[in-house]
């Protein structure tokens, strides 16, 4: 019986993207999963048994050894047929462990460049980083289209490798989890004190600077100044850019902000919105934004790859040049000010969710994927 093994830095990232698949291969195969013991109650609903490994997000070069040491001895004991690796960091070294213990089937999925938007020697040291893990897997995946040509582009893996599973996405959208619904709608807004006729606008992920943070608290600014009736929703985890930092950009704006941290029910606030925004500076897709597609929303995002994947500009939603707080700001405008017009791109961004998207058909897609190499 072969057996697979799936690897994240945190629980969060498994049951955010890998959950359906590691359900569905556990109907087949004998499967195990490794990730840092955080937040663990996220795995209870999966039937693989975990692994705790202290996975540190950050580099730490003598902690980083010592797990790769024990994911060496890990594999070698395990004697595992796959390995698949998700997150930069965890990518190298699951990567090189499954090399030095001889897994014959190295998998890692590539979800955005870290280095993408940075320069100089951070750019090139990054970058090496992913050219070794794609030197050590025997098969590198990428989460979009557009992300995989400046993969390519940039020299990170030949024209030759590099996989795409259907249109994009890692795990595609639970339509049936994610879908416009009033009724979640009305009572989550009654939850954070926001009237049903005001103005939503959702951003979802973690609180960070490559998320666009900066630009969205400025816009927001500029735009609650002139419409009284629009709300900023925050929820996520906070990093590099707090909520009271956000709070200080808007000044006197800032009660019409609403924060919820992490949450293991996304589909609440989507449900909720009214214009879902992500302003980010680097993304291998951007999947919540075809989440907030399924639910009816439609998205105002930056024009970079991956995104440019989960957005048909002028029809499910809008796009506008990464960090230009004007760009963004008119963007937002136009659909709050054009109630028909976002109600016709949310509508259209549901569709395209459907048709394109369905998780699925992507499951379905990987785990067809997954027996080619075992045979």
């Amino acid at each position: 019986m072969k057996k697979l093994c799936f690897v994240a830095t945190i629980p969060a990232v498994l049951q955010s993207f890998l959950a359906g698949h590691i359900s569905a291969c556990t109907e087949q195969w004998p499967v195990k999963i490794v990730s840092a013991p955080i937040d663990t109650d996220l795995l209870r609903d999966l039937e693989a048994p975990f692994i705790p490994l202290a996975i540190e997000r950050k580099v730490s070069p003598w902690r980083d050894l010592l797990v790769l040491i024990q994911l060496v001895i890990l594999f070698r004991r395990e004697r595992f047929d796959l390995v698949h690796s998700i997150m930069p960091k965890t990518g190298f070294l699951s990567m090189l462990a499954a090399w030095l213990a001889g897994v014959p089937n190295r998998v890692h999925t590539f979800t955005g460049q870290v280095w993408a938007n940075k320069r100089g020697w951070k750019r090139w040291i990054f970058k090496q980083f992913d050219k070794m893990i794609v030197r050590f897997a025997t098969h590198v995946l990428a989460d979009s289209p557009s992300q995989r040509a400046f993969l390519v582009a940039e020299g990170v893996f030949p024209a030759n490798k590099g996989i795409v599973i259907e249109q994009g996405s890692i795990c595609g959208v639970d339509t049936q989890r994610f879908h416009p619904d009033s009724r979640i709608k009305n009572a989550v807004r009654a939850e954070l004190g926001i009237g049903p006729d005001q103005t939503v606008i959702l951003f979802l992920g973690r609180l960070n600077r490559d998320k666009g943070m900066p630009e969205l608290a400025a816009a927001f600014t500029d735009i609650a100044a002139r419409h009284a009736d629009v709300m900023l929703l925050l929820v996520g985890a906070e990093e590099d850019f707090p909520f009271p930092r956000i709070e200080e950009i808007c000044g006197t704006f800032r009660n019409r902000l609403r924060r919820v941290n992490f949450t293991p029910t996304p589909e609440r606030y989507m449900a909720a919105a009214d214009i879902f925004c992500l302003p980010s500076h680097r993304e291998g897709f951007g999947q919540v934004i075809i989440e907030a597609a399924a639910s009816g929303v439609p998205a105002v995002a930056s024009r970079i790859y991956g995104i440019t994947d989960a957005i048909e500009d002028g029809k499910t939603g809008l796009l506008f040049p990464a960090g230009d707080v004007g760009a963004l700001t008119q963007a937002l405008l136009k659909l709050i000010v054009n109630r028909d017009v976002r109600q016709q791109m949310g509508t259209a961004a549901r569709a395209r969710a459907l048709e394109l998207f369905p998780s699925q058909r992507i499951t379905q897609q990987m785990l067809v994927f997954y027996s080619g190499l075992l045979r």
